[in-house]
């Protein structure tokens, strides 16, 4: 591990790094060992956060053209670029993710930033045709104090896509990262200060969930909330909001589907529908956990599929191999609950730990499940985990029923070579995104992502961010 530049154990308020009274250990998933600590934030902290943030949007920061604003976002783009190999080191040992994964995460942070750098004095309003005498027009403007709930996951690429659109607008931001994963959102904060971003723009109080972030869900100086996590934590986060009427954004769970046709052309298809279900150990919200495919083909995927499953092999991080570990030992039984419930069904293929993983790791055999049907409980719930599961379908009515028969709607991708048919599934799925012949798009910061259903409400990525964390103000000016 490269030594940190930065004391993870502080927390940043009004451009100030300061200690906090406790601390939390720093688990490393692939070996079980405590590897740093980081500070214990209390709902003193957030309020002191949100206080800085407040005090920022009336001083030099608010006091910045939207132009200014985005010369900062692009300077803290370069830095993080300079800092890649350390940022994906801290992340590949905090996360557990493979290094290649952990790299491609910092370009995604860093293409977050210089997107939404360039984007800053670009946002317009509009003027409305309307009665004589009259001139109307709207203007976009920041709620204020956004409030950014970052999941373990994916800690670069969620801060870049959604503080950094927060920033773009002028809004002044309070960031509270998972309590498992803080180490890079915390460098992202050195970075910050580096690039020049005025003191208070950017505040991140680490901690609890249940400690500093409800105190930040339901302080009442916060002006808007961005949360991408669990449903039931959603829920609560939502709820806390409601009393202040607060609005939200909330990327949740997924059970997205992959759709093969029998006209698929499967060679293409194949690394798709493997990769989008393990890459982060199948830790990721638009996993695609179901593969849904036509009856006449349904065998050659199997088999197929299952072949790339027992060459994919799971271990360090710092390895690189396919699959790093599960997050924690929590999340590790969560998903071996989940497996068990595959006893009524076929275990098509597995992957390999390797011999030398470190026993103290949380790993995790990627597994693929055949025989399925969309009601099962492997078909319904979020596992969160590297496992997929194949269940046939006869025709597009049956394939659109058994992908839209879940709670969720986040992603879904169609494989089929009759542009008319991928076109008529493309409307016909419930999905916040829909990929016809791939999947993901190669991350896609330019795309607007959000779900429907349990899968959330509310928009990131792309310009749709930008709506999203600026306010419609309409004026209306008489002048005869």
């Amino acid at each position: 591990m490269q030594p940190l530049w930065f004391d993870p154990a502080e927390i940043l308020i009004g451009g100030q790094w300061q200690p906090t009274a406790e601390r939390l250990p720093v688990e490393n998933p692939s070996t079980g060992e405590t590897i740093a600590e980081i500070a214990r934030g209390t709902p003193a902290n957030i309020d002191a956060a949100v206080t800085a943030a407040q005090g920022a949007l009336t001083g030099d920061w608010g006091a910045l053209t939207a132009a200014e604003r985005g010369r900062v976002l692009m300077r803290m783009s370069g830095l993080v670029l300079e800092h890649a190999e350390a940022l994906a080191q801290a992340e590949a040992l905090d996360v557990g993710k493979p290094l290649k994964q952990a790299r491609a995460d910092v370009v995604a942070l860093a293409r977050y930033l210089e997107f939404y750098g360039g984007a800053a004095d670009k946002v317009m309003g509009e003027t409305i045709p309307y009665l004589n005498g009259y001139t109307a027009y709207t203007l976009r403007e920041p709620h204020g104090v956004t409030a950014h709930i970052v999941p373990w996951n994916y800690p670069m690429q969620i801060i870049g896509r959604s503080v950094g659109a927060a920033l773009a607008m002028g809004n002044a931001a309070v960031l509270k990262p998972a309590e498992e994963a803080s180490l890079t959102a915390l460098a992202f904060g050195r970075i910050a200060c580096a690039a020049g971003l005025p003191a208070g723009a950017l505040n991140i109080v680490t901690g609890l969930g249940e400690e500093a972030g409800a105190a930040l869900s339901s302080h009442p100086g916060i002006n808007h909330l961005s949360f991408t996590g669990s449903v039931a934590v959603g829920q609560m986060i939502q709820a806390a909001t409601a009393a202040n009427v607060v609005p939200v954004t909330l990327e949740l769970g997924g059970k997205s589907p992959q759709l093969v046709f029998a006209d698929a052309d499967l060679d293409r298809a194949l690394p798709f529908l493997v990769n989008a279900g393990i890459q982060n150990a199948g830790q990721t919200c638009s996993a695609a956990s179901r593969i849904l495919v036509e009856r006449s083909r349904y065998d050659e995927v199997v088999t197929r599929m299952a072949e790339a499953y027992r060459a994919l092999r799971v271990g360090p991080a710092l390895a690189d191999l396919d699959l790093g570990p599960l997050i924690s030992g929590r999340q590790k039984q969560i998903v071996e609950g989940y497996l068990a419930l595959a006893a009524d069904l076929e275990i098509a293929a597995r992957g390999q730990v390797v011999a030398d993983a470190p026993a103290g790791g949380h790993y995790v055999a990627p597994t693929l499940i055949a025989g399925g049907h969309g009601a099962h409980r492997l078909a319904q719930e979020e596992i969160f985990g590297p496992a997929q599961l194949v269940i046939p379908f006869e025709g597009e009515d049956e394939a659109t029923a058994i992908a839209n028969g879940t709670d969720y709607g986040l992603v879904a991708s169609v494989w089929s070579e009759s542009g008319p048919r991928a076109m008529r599934m493309a409307r016909r799925l419930r999905a916040g995104q829909v990929f016809l012949n791939n999947y993901g798009a190669g991350g896609g910061v330019e795309l607007p992502f959000g779900g429907t259903g349990k899968s959330g409400h509310g928009r990131e990525k792309g310009f749709e961010a930008l709506y999203g964390f600026s306010a419609l103000k309409t004026v209306a000016a008489w002048h005869g």
